[in-house]
């Protein structure tokens, strides 16, 4: 008997010839495959690197990657692209504040609200999420090193201090700031330097920025303001300074007496004192005007730039009159539908934008003086929950609940919401710089 072959009695089993269909068919696959990835390494490692475009190639599926054409294109968008960060929401983020009331020193104790005895925790694990883009978390070398060998100038209200207290606080995570001078008791004029990249911070108390009296329990219970002229305890100072961070608002709120000149042009709410009644929207537009125009005027007579920074109003949260016992009791954000920027605030920050926008146009003429806007009216109004609130005084209800409790409802807890202008407050850097 001959010996048998199986191969050839036997026809091909359906399994044999489906395994060779699928191997033959692989090998073009394959080799085309390989043509489009070699044709990928044409590409620069700068293109790849800084296109944002995600190339996913799948295993079943080889698709080639973009032209170079394409990928500059969206370099381009990318770069070109300015993100409004004023629009968004407040989302959960239970990571951690970058910084806490024991591993920083410059905290106003008024603001440290954990350990004042605040119960509730959760105003702290809340993130913004702008609509159309990401937002960082905060580098604080990344911002020191963009500032090396720069004088960075607060100027304003006690928002102003408040930011700055924040960002300082941010910024001790990688590097020690040192107190170099204050101006007695109430420190409100200030500096703080950091020697690591010699970087300083000034504190200007100067809430009209134009020259004024400021009214106090002692004397007289309006404030004075000349709005035609800018406060030189500060704008004395602008030839040192290369950038200047700019708040005001809530002391415009307040009764006041306003001069142009040597004429009084109206007041608010000082009924008894004969003048017209205006409100301050004017009084408010007057001052920053006359503040930015001030800026320009310095520089350009001094031949060199500066960067200023408007940061708009933000919001109180008392529920009730500040003054009448009002409070600020809600521990979480409110919701981008339930709270629209209108009414009062609204009217502010468009004068604030507005007068920003109006000094834009007149240091383009000249060169190397920027104006910016630093809009959290919108992500302050949705953050009741971010204030002391009574907390502002250590533990108010040790001795049981009192008639009246002092609440601010002004200020942020550190850390807090207002670590978030300092994120966004760098971004505004990094495009420029």
């Amino acid at each position: 008997m001959g010996s048998t072959n199986s191969f050839n009695e036997n026809p091909p089993s359906i399994n044999n010839r489906i395994f060779n269909l699928i191997l033959y068919s692989l090998l073009p696959i394959s080799l085309i495959c390989l043509y489009f990835n070699l044709f990928s390494l044409t590409h620069s490692p700068t293109q790849l690197l800084h296109s944002t475009t995600i190339f996913t190639y799948h295993s079943s599926i080889c698709s080639s990657p973009p032209s170079s054409s394409s990928i500059e294109k969206d370099m381009a968008y990318d770069y070109e692209k300015s993100c409004d960060y004023s629009n968004g929401d407040w989302v959960s983020d239970m990571r951690e504040p970058l910084y806490n009331v024991t591993t920083c020193s410059t905290i106003k104790e008024s603001e440290k609200c954990t350990t004042n005895g605040r119960p509730d925790l959760g105003y702290l694990y809340w993130r913004w999420k702008p609509s159309e883009c990401n937002l960082p978390r905060f580098e604080p070398n990344t911002f020191l090193k963009l500032m090396k060998n720069k004088h960075i100038a607060f100027v304003g209200d006690s928002l102003a201090r408040n930011q700055l207290e924040s960002l300082l606080c941010m910024l001790s995570t990688t590097s020690p700031p040192y107190l170099v001078y204050q101006n007695g008791e109430d420190k409100k004029f200030r500096r703080w330097h950091f020697p690591s990249h010699n970087v300083n911070f000034s504190l200007y108390w100067s809430p009209f920025l134009v020259h004024g009296v400021e009214r106090s329990n002692e004397g007289q219970y309006y404030n004075t303001m000349f709005l035609d002229l800018v406060n030189e305890m500060w704008a004395r100072d602008v030839d040192q300074m290369d950038m200047i961070v700019i708040s005001i608002g809530h002391w415009f709120l307040l009764p006041s007496i306003y001069y142009e000149g040597d004429l009084v042009i109206g007041s608010l709410n000082c009924h008894e004192l004969n003048h017209t009644q205006i409100d301050f929207y004017v009084p408010l537009r007057k001052a920053l005007r006359t503040t930015l125009n001030s800026i320009i005027e310095r520089k350009v007579a001094k031949g060199n730039g500066i960067d200023v920074i408007v940061k708009t109003f933000s919001p109180a949260h008392f529920e009730g009159d500040w003054n009448k016992g009002g409070t600020c009791s809600k521990t979480k954000p409110y919701r981008k539908e339930e709270k629209v920027v209108g009414g009062m605030e609204g009217e502010i920050r468009r004068i604030e934008i507005e007068e920003v926008e109006s000094a834009k146009v007149k240091a383009k003429e000249f060169g190397g003086i920027r104006f910016e806007v630093l809009d959290v009216t919108k992500l302050a109004l949705l953050r009741p929950d971010g204030h002391p609130g009574p907390y502002m005084n250590p533990f108010p209800f040790a001795n049981g609940v009192q008639e009246y409790v002092q609440n601010d409802c002004v200020h942020w807890c550190l850390p807090g919401p207002i670590d978030t202008w300092n994120e966004i407050f760098l971004e505004v850097i990094k495009k420029w710089e």
